[in-house]
């Protein structure tokens, strides 16, 4: 056994005994362990084995800029080496965390001009929830603290966020979570209409139960509606034509905020900086951000809210504070790495990329409607899913034991290409400089991946005998 061989074995036993990671399955992870990854480059990361995969995830949504960019490893340095920390409470500050704080005020829409930093997405999510109820009650409405949020939705996996959420999978009885107050609304998933029931009218239903759930509430008591504006890990979700834009409007006419959770959309991944007023004409008054903001280079997480919200929570001559925040907030590494990072997507042009190149991803991907499987194919820019069915006709899924898309992402693996199984669900945001070639070299790795598995699934008699299909 070679050194190299040695510490891979190393490594992958320690991992195992010692490291409980998120979303752990404790039966298979114990006997099978962890795909150990050791470098990366561009859109691709090589495993301890030397093994090359093309990242069809950009590593969580978040590696937008791709791997091994050497201008980003200077900026983290040349910050390290000047400023590592120092600590952001009350009235302490630094440069990059002030600079980046006027850049996002820059390129954020309508007056969100004021930003609070955190550590990733779910703090923001959390920041977002008490600054709502701080302002709800500042401005003399302490009765407006209901949230309303949808099913499938994900906002984060603190226990306040993980509880905004509305993913079936992720409430396992084993937790808790926080229900007073908060409140949710019908997936906006086209594919699973109710059957006969048009695009349009499916819309209008969405509209109307929205609009009912707050005059059930009673307007006076609701405070804001959380929304992704495409949902991610729920299974990228794009809702009818017009749906948040109408959401929005009801929001302005029931004095509701609107909390766009753009920790996956933003910086890029659909081919614009926010994805809520560029794509669906919404300005929200609160937009979340994490992820694409460093490019996953550093953990980094931002609420950037409303000159009107600010306004109110600072009046002067009140002797008020706002006791929230965390010891990494505004952490001047994590601020000089995201500074970089938008300069680079400025600089490259990776948004309109995005939007010339997605559109053929999402060309090619609906080329795998034709494969037995896969009842559905979604998405928009670099934000992809793939819904596999155990019969097309009526949508009927697989047994959860069939771990469908943990299948298909084994024998994704073996082609070299990574994608995310989520239940039923294959996801795919790969890094936003993948190109027209790349874009052939995934679709058609994810064709065979699909193709194996339908041909074992025969094979097990889970699906009925008929003629192979054929690469």
């Amino acid at each position: 056994m070679t050194q190299a061989d040695t510490r891979l074995n190393s490594t992958w036993d320690l991992d195992r005994k010692h490291f409980m990671h998120p979303w752990t399955f404790f039966d298979s992870f114990k006997q099978d362990g962890s795909l150990v990854i050791s470098s990366a480059e561009g859109c691709y990361v090589t495993d301890a084995s030397g093994k090359k995969y093309f990242d069809g995830l950009a590593g969580l949504w978040c590696v937008n800029i791709g791997y091994g960019r050497e201008e980003m490893v200077e900026a983290i340095a040349e910050q390290t080496r000047k400023l590592p920390f120092f600590n952001p409470f009350v009235d302490t500050t630094n440069e990059p965390a002030a600079q980046l704080a006027g850049k996002l005020a820059e390129l954020a829409p309508g007056s969100l001009n004021h930003v609070f930093y955190s550590g990733g997405g779910s703090t923001a999510n959390d920041t977002a929830y008490r600054l709502i109820q701080f302002y709800q009650r500042v401005r003399g409405k302490p009765e407006k603290r209901h949230i309303i949020t949808r099913h499938e939705s994900y906002h984060g996996s603190t226990f306040l966020a993980a509880s905004l959420s509305g993913k079936v999978g992720d409430k396992v009885p084993e937790f808790g979570f926080l229900e007073d107050g908060l409140h949710k609304i019908s997936c906006p998933d086209p594919y699973r209409r109710p059957a006969n029931m048009t695009l349009e009218a499916f819309g209008d239903f969405l509209i109307d139960e929205f609009e009912q759930k707050v005059l059930e509430l009673g307007a006076e008591n609701v405070a804001a509606f959380f929304a992704e504006p495409v949902m991610g890990s729920g299974g990228v979700m794009l809702a009818p034509e017009g749906y948040l834009a109408r959401i929005y409007a009801l929001c302005q006419k029931y004095d509701i905020l609107f909390v766009a959770d753009e920790v996956v959309t933003a910086f890029g991944r659909v081919g614009h900086w926010f994805a809520s007023k560029d794509m669906f004409g919404v300005q929200p008054d609160i937009i979340n951000c994490a992820k694409g903001i460093t490019s996953g280079y550093i953990p980094l997480g931002a609420t950037i809210f409303s000159d009107e919200i600010y306004d109110v929570i600072s009046a002067p001559g009140h002797d008020r504070y706002f006791p929230h925040g965390f010891t990494y907030s505004g952490h001047p590494v994590a601020c000089a790495a995201a500074l970089k990072n938008i300069e680079i997507i400025e600089r490259e042009s990776l948004c309109e990329h995005v939007r010339e190149i997605g559109q053929y991803l999402n060309e090619q991907l609906a080329t795998l409607l034709d494969l037995e499987i896969v009842g559905d194919v979604r998405g928009v820019g670099f934000m992809c899913c793939v819904e596999n069915v155990a019969d097309k006709e009526s949508k009927a899924l697989f047994p959860d034991e069939v771990n469908i898309a943990k299948r298909i992402a084994d024998a994704c693996e073996e082609n070299g290409l990574i994608v995310r199984p989520v239940g039923h669900l294959n996801i795919i945001s790969p890094p936003l400089t993948m190109t027209c070639d790349q874009v052939d070299l995934l679709i058609g790795s994810l064709r065979k991946a699909i193709i194996t598995t339908t041909d074992v699934l025969r094979q097990e008699g889970l699906l009925e005998a008929r003629a192979p299909a054929h690469v």
